[in-house]
């Protein structure tokens, strides 16, 4: 168990359900569906049509002001992953009410931000620009639009942020390995606060074909909002979603220090690597596990503490059933008492930026008293009949640890958990 005490003061999301942690957090768990058509180009030819998309102000009262975040000028300079991870960190700094005001708080801040892509439609913008009108049409911004460390980048330049910066650039792990990051960050000593969470917009015609010819996408085209459906036995594959989520993080002490209000303890994080396969974990989930019993360590937690677990859950066979074995191996037979839902279902899978969006889901799950509801569900796959998967409906419950789990291609395993202030 860690000595300091790290704890959350700031929190922000971006998401196909909207913008701003209330307005996200009403529709989560009114059971609000993000995923519908793709619009953004034409996907007829894709054998996957579907998307979570952060919608537009225009379109929707809680929608993306791009406007409001960065000058259009400004935007040209960066891919949409980078627009989205300076949203949500607006959001993030604004409740936590950290503005450095002198050069040795900015020294001691650091920005930690993941992506599992990057600027993927900037660098298929600009092979096509290149194959049609030469390398002189290429913009001089291309590359900084594009490198997976640009968010972190243009954050800490937009606040003055001086501090360790880092980019896990880990699949699926990413945005909670940002966040334990931040966090070992905190406990060595070398911040104070950190800035940390994903980003990820790679709803892109290569992006979207990549991964239905790796048969890991959801084809239900002609009813977007029942597609993503984790745990399901009808599943057939995740949906593409797109967004950012982000957290301040510092000690409790530094906190209370400077009068912030802790919001919920960060009390562990684990990771680890499966060695097994590119894309797919062990049956055992024995990878996941080890990632859980780390986290639960160093939280000094026993697993008979954890009341709520959002998980990773992307709506695939294969993954859903490992992160099951996982759990089980952890939690025994008590696992068919601890409610388990996955949020992607609502959203969709938002690759390196998931374990951001999904660890403010959980810390809020835990500050207020409500467990956000898996979608879609209609029956348990073949031997998870007796487990509570929350399904399709939210429910008051009083949450003192929670867990949150992220995993990812290259067999990548994160857990953080979660306790109560």
């Amino acid at each position: 168990m860690t000595e300091k005490r790290i704890v959350i003061t700031g929190m922000g999301l971006v998401t196909p359900l909207g913008c701003g942690i209330d307005a996200v957090w009403e529709r989560l768990i009114a059971g609000r569906s993000g995923i519908g058509r793709i619009d953004r180009f034409d996907p007829s030819e894709l054998p996957a049509q579907i998307a979570g998309q952060v919608p537009r102000i225009a379109d929707d009262p809680a929608g993306l002001d791009l406007d409001a975040v960065i000058a259009v000028k400004e935007r040209k300079k960066m891919d949409l992953f980078i627009v989205y991870a300076l949203a949500a960190a607006d959001e993030a700094l604004r409740q936590s009410g950290w503005q450095p005001q002198n050069e040795a708080e900015r020294d001691r801040t650091g920005t930690v931000i993941a992506t599992g892509i990057g600027g993927f439609p900037v660098i298929t913008e600009a092979k096509t620009v290149l194959d049609t009108r030469g390398p002189r049409r290429l913009s001089p911004f291309v590359v900084p639009s594009f490198l997976a460390n640009l968010a972190a980048g243009n954050a800490a330049i937009r606040y003055g942020f001086k501090g360790p910066m880092g980019c896990p650039v880990t699949a699926c792990a990413a945005g909670l390995q940002a966040i334990g990051d931040g966090m070992r960050l905190l406990l060595t000593g070398e911040a104070d606060v950190v800035l940390a969470g994903g980003a990820e917009a790679c709803i892109d015609p290569l992006a979207i074909a990549g991964f239905a010819a790796a048969r890991a996408l959801s084809q239900n085209n002609g009813a977007p909002e029942t597609a993503s459906r984790p745990f399901d036995r009808d599943r057939d594959g995740f949906v593409m979603g797109e967004g950012a989520g982000m957290v301040v993080l510092e000690t409790a002490e530094h906190a209370v220090a400077r009068g912030a209000r802790p919001l919920v303890e960060l009390a562990g994080y684990g990771t680890s690597t499966d060695a097994y396969h590119i894309t797919a974990g062990p049956e055992d989930g024995s990878g996941a596990a080890r990632a859980v019993k780390t986290c639960l360590a160093m939280a000094g937690m026993a697993p008979e503490a954890i009341e709520y677990v959002n998980a990773h859950a992307t709506s695939t066979p294969v993954g859903d059933r490992g992160e099951i074995a996982a759990l089980s191996s952890i939690f025994g037979n008590r696992l068919r008492d601890v409610p388990i839902s996955s949020t992607k279902s609502a959203i969709g899978h938002l690759l390196g930026a998931a374990g951001g969006v999904e660890a403010v889901f959980t810390a809020l799950s835990v500050m207020r008293g409500v467990l956000p509801p898996t979608l879609n569900f209609g029956a348990a796959d073949d031997g998870m009949e007796d487990l509570d998967f929350v399904p399709n409906t939210a429910r008051e419950k009083q949450v003192a640890a929670a867990l949150c789990n992220g995993f990812g291609f290259g067999g990548v395993n994160a857990t953080l958990a979660f306790r109560a202030v």
